[in-house]
């Protein structure tokens, strides 16, 4: 029988398969190599075939490899694909689910990412590993003091200047053996302060050469950083049929609880990719913080919101519209229109 779509659950080494026919029953299903997998399926399936993975670890790179084959692919969030495992939990139950889950009429798929795509949300996840690795290190350096009746500075720059002052200070109490400990942790913290500009220049330089990273910098808070990290995360939006569901997909609408007909709207969902919303909303906050200085209508709205609203709130609302202007830009390819940009 021939075989119209199959689902793939992804390992380390072992693949697990499960394909159907055109009256959905299950005629193929096998655990495959992971050097083979690729040459078995082309030769059991034709062209046009819709294969279904899971959105994890090496499922973009796989998927661009069937796609090069004419395959359809299509993956799927996890959270999508576990209402549909029966029973118990395994790979070829998991490959079931992928299948069943993958025919769905109104299910989400996930877009499939370029090279470029990853090789700036590689940028981005290890410059973020760093900032985390330096908070951590400054956060030991300032515990560490304390025992010796020291009190370290919060901001980072006043505490790089602080660890100077008492290597100077030979009447702090500080021996000798602990000295060296501290200049260890100063030389720990100046490496990571360098890692950590040489990803900002690399992510300036991706920036600058990427046209739609270069047309969201017209937004107001976004920078090389957050336009590099929304072209990583949406690509091109085609994902989103409109600017609501590419925010609501990033956690920037609000979660509900309704039943019966009545509705209960909560704080924002926080769903989606974390790192690229917290960018959002920190341009968000700078955007606030200028805003009661100018006249034009994204000022005064967001404006009116902070007189009435928390300011995280007033934040968050302006992320939301940051995103909806960006999807707009983006699906569009049209440059920053200010006299829109209330109405997205």
């Amino acid at each position: 029988m021939k075989l119209i779509r199959i689902g793939v659950d992804l390992a380390k080494n072992v693949f697990q398969v499960h394909g159907v026919d055109r009256l959905e029953k299950p005629v193929w299903r096998k655990k495959l190599n992971r050097k083979d997998w690729i040459k078995e399926v082309v030769e059991r399936i034709d062209p046009g075939c819709e294969v279904g993975m899971e959105a994890c670890a090496g499922a973009h790179h796989w998927a661009r490899q069937l796609q090069r084959l004419g395959y359809q692919v299509k993956l799927i969030a996890p959270q999508f694909v576990k209402p549909y495992v029966k029973s118990n939990k395994n790979d070829a139950n998991d490959a079931e689910a992928i299948c069943e889950a993958m025919s769905r009429p109104h299910m989400r798929f996930v877009a499939v990412k370029t090279v470029e795509q990853q090789d700036m949300q590689a940028v981005h996840r290890i410059r973020s590993e760093l900032i985390a690795q330096r908070v951590a290190k400054a956060n030991q350096t300032r515990g560490l003091v304390a025992e010796y009746g020291l009190v370290a500075p919060r901001e980072l720059l006043q505490l790089r200047q602080a660890i100077s002052c008492w290597l100077e200070d030979m009447d702090n109490g500080l021996s000798e053996r602990f000295r060296r400990l501290l200049t260890g942790l100063q030389t720990d913290l100046r490496q990571l302060d360098e890692r950590i500009e040489e990803l900002d220049r690399e992510i300036a330089q991706m920036a600058a050469n990427d046209p739609i990273a270069k047309r969201l910098q017209q937004l107001r808070g976004v920078g090389p950083i957050t336009a590099t990290a929304l072209v990583a995360t949406v690509g091109d939006a085609s994902q989103f049929a409109n600017g609501r569901q590419m925010a609501a997909s990033l956690g920037l609408t609000p979660a509900q609880n309704s039943s019966g007909g009545k509705e209960r709207l909560l704080g924002i969902s926080k769903r989606g990719d974390a790192y690229l919303r917290m960018l959002l909303v920190h341009g968000g906050r700078s955007v606030l913080r200028t805003a009661a200085t100018k006249t034009d209508r994204l000022s005064q709205w967001i404006t009116r919101i902070a007189t009435t609203r928390h300011h995280n709130v007033a934040a968050v609302a302006m992320a939301n519209k940051t995103a909806r202007i960006a999807w707009a830009m983006i699906r569009n390819g049209t440059d920053y229109q200010p006299e829109a940009a209330v109405a997205c």
